[in-house]
């Protein structure tokens, strides 16, 4: 499809599609409607033991919005067994824009001021969707992942979308729903008008994974 804008792909948001590459190289766009959706329930949030004492030991500097395109790069960079990637350039700049118009957000994992890992979604009403994630050290996908749960259910977020479901998701917690479910729940999640300022705010280990196992705090 011809490319459009940021405007144009929130509207898609709302209306429960996404957009994706064919390939790195490959300029089209297209949009996704999946007929299950992966949804992580926040009120359903699941932690493994292990990785709760990981996330306390606090073995990375968690970071908000410091590098969005470098993470956006990190998830559009090849690596074993994904050797390919739908993020291509036209993906890369909407999602700027919408950084840039503050829908777009990232977290980020550092250690020693490296970048190790992180992830990066858009947030729209009282939903975030969660687009692409990254790990070059252990566990650091995983360990962003905890701390944008704990921020989401600290702003009052309702819905987290993970898209698709697959095996990395699924030691949180993800349900797979019908996409008719999906979207109730996405038009649900479109009336709340959460805290922008949790995503920011910032966590020590021990209170994000406090939080993020707390039952969800509904803002108005």
């Amino acid at each position: 499809m011809d490319i459009f804008t940021a405007h144009d792909l929130l509207r898609c948001y709302a209306r429960g599609v996404f957009p994706m590459g064919e390939a790195r190289d490959d300029p089209r766009v297209f949009l996704v409607e999946p007929e299950m959706r992966g949804v992580i329930p926040l009120d359903g949030f699941h932690i493994p033991t292990r990785l709760r004492r990981t996330v306390r030991s606090e073995p990375f500097d968690v970071r908000f919005d410091t590098a969005f395109g470098a993470v956006i790069d990190a998830c559009a960079a090849s690596a074993p067994g994904r050797e390919d990637t739908w993020i291509n350039a036209p993906i890369r700049r909407l999602y700027l824009e919408l950084h840039a118009m503050g829908r777009a957000h990232s977290i980020e994992c550092w250690k020693d001021e490296v970048l190790v890992g992180g992830l990066y979604g858009v947030t729209l009403g009282g939903a975030f969707f969660g687009e692409s994630m990254f790990s070059r050290a252990t566990d650091a996908s995983k360990v962003a992942l905890i701390h944008l749960v704990a921020r989401l259910k600290l702003g009052g977020w309702r819905l987290l979308d993970a898209q698709f479901r697959t095996p990395h998701l699924d030691q949180f917690g993800l349900i797979e729903t019908p996409q008719f479910a999906y979207l109730r729940m996405l038009e649900a999640a479109m009336q709340v008008q959460p805290d922008p300022s949790a995503l920011s705010r910032p966590l020590m280990g021990t209170k994000a994974v406090a939080y993020s196992l707390q039952p969800t705090t509904h803002a108005s």
